[in-house]
């Protein structure tokens, strides 16, 4: 798959030219002979079968397009938590005055910790671009250097898993116990914490449905693989039908 990712571009010219040529070698016939009749049905069967591969190449991307909105709802949510747990660990556990306190500190250091991996969240739209039809003219020169990065960083969100996440829970036993107490002393300390392990679960779950759509991504990219494929046919059967029309104007 990534062999014919990364010389699409190239496959399509050849393809091309093979067209070309054949067409070349068709021009010995007068207009109306079988096999302009059959380049026109070639024409229209690769055609056909490259507009059915672009319809479903473009719900792909739409998925992409999905998945990317998750990665910045995600990554926006990863942000958005470990500013307001910064802030709380300033506010009220420099130093912890209470041992309810320095109980929610513990767990705010341990969920903070938990989500330093989600600052890599945007391989993800990198690795869905690998694959993407006619990028560029890099497709051909100076793509070959980058495969194994981009294979590496393919690698590195295979296994992005958020059940690692779930090691840590945001109110367990010894956590709630604090909050209950700390509601009756500080009642500020125990709703800002609240909130927190609210947007803790939150993320979590952006992180997990994140997750899902990557691998539904990766378990449909053989789509752009057809559809490299499909352009390649086009561009093999266009010159017979540019050759028909010429033959045709005589």
């Amino acid at each position: 798959m990534m062999m014919i990712a990364d010389n699409q571009l190239l496959l399509i010219l050849l393809c091309f030219g093979a067209g070309s040529l054949g067409t070349a070698l068709l021009f010995r016939h007068p207009a109306g002979h079988r096999v302009w009749r059959l380049a026109d049905l070639g024409w229209v069967v690769l055609g056909g079968i490259g507009a059915l591969v672009a319809v479903l190449a473009g719900i792909y991307k739409a998925d992409t397009g999905r998945l990317e909105r998750q990665i910045d709802i995600a990554y926006a949510a990863t942000a958005s938590f470990d500013r307001d747990a910064a802030r709380f660990r300033l506010r009220f556990c420099d130093p912890a005055y209470d041992a309810d306190i320095a109980t929610l500190c513990d767990k705010i250091e341990f969920l903070s910790a938990s989500t330093a991996g989600n600052a890599e969240l945007p391989l993800f739209i990198a690795v869905t671009d690998q694959v993407t039809p006619l990028q560029g003219l890099q497709l051909i020169f100076g793509r070959a250097e980058n495969t194994s990065e981009m294979m590496a960083m393919a690698a590195k969100a295979d296994a992005f898993d958020p059940a690692a996440f779930t090691v840590f829970t945001a109110l367990d036993t010894p956590t709630e116990a604090a909050v209950d107490s700390l509601r009756r002393k500080v009642p500020t300390i125990a709703g800002d914490f609240l909130i927190l392990a609210r947007a803790y679960d939150a993320l979590i779950e952006q992180i997990t449905q994140l997750k899902s759509e990557w691998e539904y991504l990766q378990d449909n990219a053989h789509i752009l693989v057809l559809q490299i494929l499909a352009l390649c046919m086009v561009a093999f059967a266009a010159p017979f039908r540019l050759g028909k029309s010429v033959v045709d104007l005589r």
